[in-house]
């Protein structure tokens, strides 16, 4: 349970537990060939671990622990270097040149070095405060964050880094009751079955505690008039129908509560920025910075990992150096 939006799916824990306490809270008669023993307050045993392995997950985060990087990815098997000395140019080596620029064009770069009156001065590299995710250098692919550390590099999945911190400041504010709503400028009418319809009808109030107003217009007709401000950007239509199918998997008012969070997570996916969109220096700079202060930012809500790093020692292996 501590695990379910943490590990990937079809993946749990194992555990080897020591637990010390009072010999009376264990009943050691249970079974009679005491092949096993049982708990008293069970419930307090699971609420204690419960509790203590959900703190632990929580504060893993970026910047509060080591970085780990990506030592364990196969390296290319070393080439043998005699072999690389063996080999004959094909051209004959000399020292690589650089003419150094001519006269005209030096005084040139002071004339237009002299009409800035104060030239930005870079900062020492000693003096800037690198965060533990960096800072970001490119959008690749328009999938990939690379991002320049302290130690090396991280590669960051936008979606699934995007989609944990939605995640986890909708399941903040649906816990506080406080989901902040945004009129849509019109409303959406849309079209479902009688059974969703009559689903959203009895369902009305706990769509309001997510940040949607929804109403039923018609016998197969609903109207959305509200939606979350966090996913005020994302196709409206398809989230209400994925919290729509996820309800009717899920059965009415007495077990919807159990599976708050994976509605929010539906509604986390889809409020996350998408593959193929191109985000500028400054929106990926402001998602690491985000990532670095949520909880469980290093995996997305389905247990994907959202980030990688690579060290500088990585780096020297790919490549040979210092071999």
């Amino acid at each position: 349970q501590a695990y379910q939006d943490v590990l990937f799916h079809g993946r749990h824990p194992v555990f080897v537990l020591y637990l010390t306490l009072d010999t009376a809270l264990v009943d050691v008669n249970a079974h009679p060939a005491k092949l096993e023993v049982r708990f008293r307050e069970d419930r307090l045993v699971h609420d204690f671990l419960f509790s203590a392995l959900h703190r632990s997950l929580a504060a893993v985060r970026p910047g509060h622990q080591d970085i780990i990087t990506g030592s364990s990815v196969e390296l290319p098997m070393p080439v043998q270097p005699h072999r690389v000395a063996d080999a004959k140019p094909f051209y004959p080596a000399r020292p690589p040149q650089q003419a150094s620029l001519p006269l005209q064009v030096e005084e040139q770069v002071k004339t237009y070095a002299s009409l800035y009156h104060e030239p930005v001065k870079p900062v020492p590299q000693a003096q800037q405060d690198i965060p533990p995710l960096g800072y970001a250098i490119a959008h690749l692919h328009n999938i990939f964050i690379l991002s320049e550390t302290r130690t090396g590099i991280i590669l960051v999945d936008a979606h699934a880094a995007h989609e944990r911190v939605t995640y986890e400041r909708l399941k903040r504010q649906y816990q506080q009751g406080v989901v902040p709503s945004q009129p849509l400028l019109l409303p959406i009418k849309i079209t479902v079955t009688l059974a969703d319809a009559d689903l959203a009808e009895q369902e009305h109030e706990f769509f309001h505690s997510l940040g949607f107003e929804v109403s039923r217009s018609g016998p197969e007709t609903i109207t959305l008039r509200s939606v979350p401000a966090l996913l005020r950007d994302s196709d409206m239509e398809t989230l209400l129908r994925d919290v729509l199918a996820d309800l009717s998997e899920h059965g009415v008012s007495r077990r919807i509560q159990d599976y708050s969070n994976q509605l929010l997570a539906t509604m986390a996916c889809h409020g996350s920025v998408r593959a193929q969109r191109r985000l500028g220096i400054d929106e990926m700079n402001a998602l690491l910075r985000e990532m670095e202060q949520t909880e469980r930012s290093g995996q997305c809500n389905h247990g994907r990992p959202t980030w990688i790093a690579l060290s500088t020692n990585d780096l020297d292996k790919f490549f040979l150096r210092g071999q």
